[in-house]
């Protein structure tokens, strides 16, 4: 099969082709043998060429098997375009061209789908004739060209819309220059195709604004006003999507007919389609983040809000209803079980938890909630006189038809629960009264929901305890909540658990009188739960842990608690997923306990150790090992014993000794994986804390891999694995000593760059650890540190003067001192922004650092002669200088 200009199918090829294509679209064939032999066939190099041949001439066979063949052949386009002989190439795209006039759609649409990942890989000049052939079927007045070529544009625009606004040698103007006055023709089109495609192109460009579309801004603008009535759902709803896309890149361009605008999302926000009115609901979020007048807002406030409200309510075909008939005896579904995320350890104050509920679908109901809830903390109080009157005539109807009314209303409640605080709170215990019962509703969406929308209010529940019966109030929320926890129904179970979740954190202190009883409703929910919510029990006990802390500690919970949490443990394998939130569980636990936990500790430690010896091995060789290598299962290990390292203190020590948990840990910090890295560098710091005489065997091992992660191109790829390494290095740092001092220039070398881009949206965290760890390098070896003192006194100043006050700043500061002792004339030029650095304390607690504090200002006061101290202090803020007199300067 040799390579010419004019290829030709060999009849013997192209028909077993086309048989085995006809098998691979059968529904009762083996898939796996066809997929073989499939592959067999690729090695020939010009069957892709068959491939196109069948998708564009071959006449006699099925749309089904053309089609197929283009699927085909687009998935292998993806990855060996590029390498064809360049006569292939070009044959492909000489027959692909003729397919966009084609007269079957689906042919046309399986060719566009392969123009564009031709495109993504060779660009407009890769493929000159391309643009010629979609300007004249655009221009050609037949139906099936005109199509043919929009729908493969609309591809394009989708998939690589940059491509079209690139300069091409050889053309005058960009493509999208050629094209974009044809699209906005084709917003005139009879066709409702060429109009839905035509406006979905355009809207591509949105957030890259070429500057065509810039220039045509008006005319654009004037489109969408002439489609918005448009008698086509897709075409309405494409018209919706252009204007929330408009508010949230260029908002200014809307601003001359934003009135129009509100009145229109205001209008299709009511569509009998639902998708048109959910994309017209994106709009009142996109709105208030636009920073855009309210005032023009606040007057539609009366008519949106009664919108909202009614979009809030059940739809008929919401796939919820049909779920929350689901008893819990009914096992769970594999589709039920949502894949679960989870998060590394990390070290410092700004690792945001991710909503888990992300995998949920996005209704009108939902966003209209959303909505609500922003509109309530753009305007606040000012909408409860629109929305109350609404709300209470709603939960005011006790018919068994309007459960809907009262459940929407209900979810408003939680909805402006926050925003609205300020006009609720006086009335908040009569809100608690009124949906306390409503926990026991007949309808299960009605109790769920209100186990939310309580939940919603906890942190002002929480908050009213001290007042007039304030107590009385937080307890029946919360038995309220623990008797939900109990439901038959397997939605509601979710929802209270959840709830009760959040009413821990808030609650922290205030939980301890009700332990015990706490404690058996939700160990009599572990042992009846399904396999999906058992994992929100296992997370609202160990959010009760972290909440009440050291009060767990007492023999009569523990006897509640541990034993059905171990057996648990015990039945489940070491390759069973749903050991990940018992691990997790297990954490807080441990840290809660601290060292009353030791008596479950030996068990549990080893299980961590065998289950990342093991997954090492399988990473290598999982025949050997016996199970697919799942690095979660060592993360989860990790953090586990990380909680023992922090809950244990040094009585892990005994547990080290015996183990190899050094060298599977110095792997761990090896690790191509970020979050196995991450949660690795974060048990080294724990352990240097407690137990460093066991880390000293490969200290400068540890330190090397540590110091790694700070490389510029290290950092770029993962803010959290150098977060959690740098702060390593400085928990080391503390227990070695000198023995840190081979490393100490490569790790300040790469702490400086961080430091003096802080305010570059370098994250916070790693900021903060960074100039802790620099002062704690300082602190042990001034010595290697002073001399280059002066490169980054100024970054490293303001960046100690944003921590807050703790034992870590203290560290700081004690190595700050150390290097003015040795190089006193290093800090000369930053003078000012060590003086802010040092007001930055509300008050030093060891008095030892105090006075070497005042050492050292005492000690640049005397040195600077002649008005050059005064000079100084004249450059300092008044409240600066005057936190600087506890230093009596």
């Amino acid at each position: 099969m040799s390579a010419t200009a004019s290829w030709q199918p060999q009849e013997e090829g192209f028909n077993e082709i086309c048989g085995l294509l006809e098998q691979h679209i059968s529904p009762t064939s083996d898939k796996t043998q066809i997929w073989q032999q499939l592959q067999h066939y690729s090695q020939f190099p010009d069957f892709n060429n068959y491939l196109a041949f069948i998708l564009a001439r071959a006449e006699g066979k099925s749309v089904e098997i053309r089609q197929a063949a283009g699927l085909l052949l687009k998935n292998n386009l993806r990855n060996v375009f590029k390498s064809m002989a360049p006569s292939y190439q070009q044959y492909i795209k000489s027959e692909l061209l003729p397919c966009l006039g084609a007269a079957e759609r689906h042919i046309r649409a399986t060719a566009g789908t392969i123009i564009s990942v031709i495109v993504q890989q060779v660009e407009v000049i890769g493929w000159p004739e391309l643009l010629q052939a979609l300007v004249n079927c655009l221009d050609s007045n037949d139906l099936n060209h005109m199509e043919g070529a929009m729908d493969s544009l609309s591809k394009i625009c989708e998939d690589s819309p940059q491509v079209l606004d690139s300069d091409v040698p050889g053309l005058d103007e960009r493509p999208i220059n050629i094209l974009l006055p044809r699209l906005l023709q084709f917003f005139q089109s009879p066709h409702a195709s060429l109009r839905k495609l035509a406006l979905g192109c355009i809207n591509q460009y949105i957030m890259l604004l070429p500057s065509a579309l810039l220039v045509s801004m008006d005319q654009y603008l004037q489109g969408l006003f002439a489609l918005a009535n448009d008698p086509t759902a897709d075409v309405r709803k494409l018209v919706c999507a252009a204007f929330v896309q408009l508010i949230e890149v260029r908002p200014s361009f809307l601003e001359p007919h934003l009135r129009n605008v509100i009145e229109y999302m205001l209008q299709v926000n009511k569509d009998n389609d639902d998708e048109v009115a959910l994309e017209a609901c994106e709009f009142w979020s996109a709105y208030c983040d636009a920073q855009l007048p309210i005032q023009s807002l606040r007057d539609f406030l009366p008519r949106l809000i009664p919108v909202l409200l009614s979009n809030m309510a059940y739809a008929e075909d919401d796939e919820s209803l049909v779920d929350a008939e689901e008893d819990e005896s009914l096992p769970d579904r594999d589709q039920d079980l949502r894949p679960r995320f989870h998060s590394s350890r990390f070290h410092g104050s700004d690792n945001a938890e991710d909503d888990d509920d992300v995998v949920n679908v996005w209704n009108l109901r939902k966003c209209s909630a959303a909505a609500l809830d922003v509109l309530s903390n753009v305007f606040g109080d000012e909408i409860l006189p629109m929305l109350m009157p609404v709300v209470q005539a709603k939960l005011s109807s006790t018919d068994d038809l309007a459960w809907k009314e009262r459940e929407a209303a209900v979810l408003a409640l939680g909805a402006v629960a926050e925003g609205c605080i300020n006009g609720l709170y006086p009335h908040l215990s009569e809100i608690v009264a009124f949906l306390t019962p409503l926990l026991d509703d007949k309808f299960p969406l009605i109790r769920s929901i209100s186990c939310w929308t309580l939940s919603r209010f906890s942190k002002f529940i929480v908050q009213g305890i001290g007042s007039h019966n304030g107590h009385e109030q937080f307890d029946k929320v919360l038995m309220g909540l623990l008797r939900r926890i109990l439901d038959t129904n397997k939605r509601v179970q979710e929802a209270a658990c959840s709830a009760f979740a959040t009413l821990e954190e808030e609650a922290a202190e205030e939980l301890a009188p009700r332990l015990e009883t706490i404690l058996q409703h939700l160990i009599c929910a572990f042992g009846k739960y399904q396999k999906r919510n058992l994992r929100i029990v296992y997370d609202a006990i160990g959010t009760l842990a972290d909440a009440v802390g050291g009060e767990l500690n007492q023999p009569v919970y523990l006897d509640i608690l541990m034993p059905p949490l171990i057996a648990k443990w015990q039945q489940l394998s070491n390759t069973d997923k749903d050991l990940f939130p018992l691990l997790e569980c297990l954490t807080s636990i441990a840290q809660a306990l601290g060292t009353g936990f030791s008596q479950f500790a030996p068990p549990v430690f080893q299980r961590c150790i065998s289950i990342i010896q093991t997954q090492q091995v399988a990473k290598v060789d999982p025949v050997t090992a016996g199970v697919q290598y799942d690095k979660e299962f060592t993360v989860c290990s990790l953090d586990l014993l990380s909680g023992l390292a922090e809950g244990l203190g040094s009585g892990i020590e005994s547990l080290v000794s015996q183990s190899s948990l050094r060298d599977l840990l110095l792997q761990c910090c090896m690790d191509d994986a970020q979050d196995v890295r991450q949660s690795a560098f974060a048990l080294l710091g724990d352990l240097a804390r407690v137990c460093p005489v066991h880390l000293h065997p490969c200290l400068s091992e540890f330190l090397d891999a540590a110091a790694k992660q700070l490389n510029p191109p290290k950092l770029k790829e993962s803010v959290s694995v150098a977060n959690n390494a740098c702060w390593a290095i400085g928990e080391l740092a503390l227990k070695v000593r000198q023995e840190v001092s081979p490393i100490v220039m490569t790790v300040i070398s790469c702490l400086v760059p961080i430091l003096q881009h802080g305010e570059v949206g370098i994250n916070k965290s790693l900021v903060e650890n960074s100039a802790i760890t620099l002062g704690r390098l300082a602190w042990v070896c001034p010595e290697v540190v002073s001399p280059h003192m002066e490169h980054f006194m100024r970054p490293w100043c303001s960046a100690l003067s944003m921590i807050r006050d703790d034992v870590e700043k203290e560290d700081a500061f004690r190595g700050l001192c150390a290097m003015v002792r040795a190089n006193p004339s290093g800090a000369l030029n930053s003078l000012v922004f060590m003086c802010k650095a040092i007001a930055s304390w509300h008050e030093i607690r060891s008095e030892e650092l105090h006075n070497e504090v005042c050492q050292v200002l005492h000690g640049y006061k005397q040195m600077l002669r002649n008005g050059a101290w005064e000079q100084c202090m004249s450059a300092l803020e008044p409240p600066v200088k005057d936190k600087l007199s506890k230093y009596q300067v």
